[in-house]
């Protein structure tokens, strides 16, 4: 920890800490924002603009253990998304120490914070191909998530993807996601029956919907809180929105009990049906900005 706070830690505005133990993180601090981020998985755990309310959600039951997901805040799921036959749900790198590479303030008093993780025997036995990926974790005025592949072997390689933004809401019954009027999407809670949305997305139930061939940005309307979350993307053509309620929140040990009226993902993602391909040589870059509308 010293080591990384001599090499990359930015006085006043960045510091490397444990966190419950030995569970290594960045804590951050702008004039503008709050963050914390984890070594592990390289997972934002927290965002919270000055004056303002926590934008992003962490489970009162999370556990902060190596090798253990963290429920909450900004998953990294690569290189799959969603269940795989025989392997972890989310890929592999959610779970992992990812290496600090660079830390940087900006001109606007913003932090830059750069993660990165590359392939090795391990990863070979789980996902066979050559690979580097970044996370870029710029901390200002909004939260800007930018998950960089690059395939560093010789032949192409498909991904699914997600960055898994779990959102603090005030209550779930009062909450909308606007930007996805008209899109048709895949109901996982129907058995993957395909359908179009109408309007804003409420909740009044179970929600898993993986929405197709969408660009568009989407707007939180937290109406409890009286606030809306802004969340726009880059290199992304599917979002997925998911609340489990109350039943399936039972499922989950590291949620603790009514949990589910206080969160609501809403994830910049490519999945479903339509894998990124990338070359041998070639770079595809996520991008996910988090902001909050006044």
């Amino acid at each position: 920890m010293d080591t990384l706070n001599s090499q990359y830690g930015i006085s006043g505005a960045l510091q490397f800490a444990y966190s419950g133990g030995n569970f290594p993180v960045a804590k951050i601090q702008t004039p503008w924002a709050s963050a914390r981020v984890a070594l592990q998985g390289a997972q934002v755990l927290a965002w919270q603009p000055s004056a303002a309310a926590p934008v992003l959600w962490v489970s009162k039951a999370a556990v902060f253990e190596a090798g253990k997901p963290v429920r909450g805040g900004v998953p990294v799921c690569w290189p799959w998304f969603g269940a795989k036959d025989g392997a972890s749900a989310h890929g592999f790198v959610r779970t992992r120490h990812w290496t600090v590479r660079e830390t940087r303030l900006a001109d606007d008093q913003s932090v830059l914070l750069c993660l990165g993780l590359s392939d090795d025997a391990s990863t070979r036995t789980l996902w066979n191909h050559a690979f580097d990926l970044e996370l870029q974790v710029s901390v200002g005025r909004t939260l800007t998530l930018q998950l960089i592949t690059r395939n560093t072997g010789t032949e192409p390689f498909d991904i699914t993807e997600a960055l898994h933004t779990y959102f603090a809401v005030g209550d779930i019954g009062q909450t909308t996601v606007q930007g996805l009027d008209g899109t048709t999407y895949l109901d996982k809670v129907a058995n993957l029956a395909q359908a179009q949305q109408s309007g804003p997305v409420s909740f009044s139930g179970e929600t898993d919907r993986v929405y197709l061939n969408t660009t568009a940005d989407c707007v939180i309307q937290d109406r409890a809180n009286k606030r809306s979350i802004h969340v726009a993307k880059t290199g992304s053509g599917a979002t997925v929105v998911w609340n489990p309620w109350s039943e399936r929140e039972k499922a989950f040990a590291d949620m603790a009990a009514g949990e589910y009226q206080q969160m609501l993902c809403v994830e910049t993602a490519n999945a479903g049906a339509a894998p990124i391909t990338i070359a041998a040589g070639a770079t595809h870059t996520l991008t996910a900005c988090v902001s909050l509308e006044s």
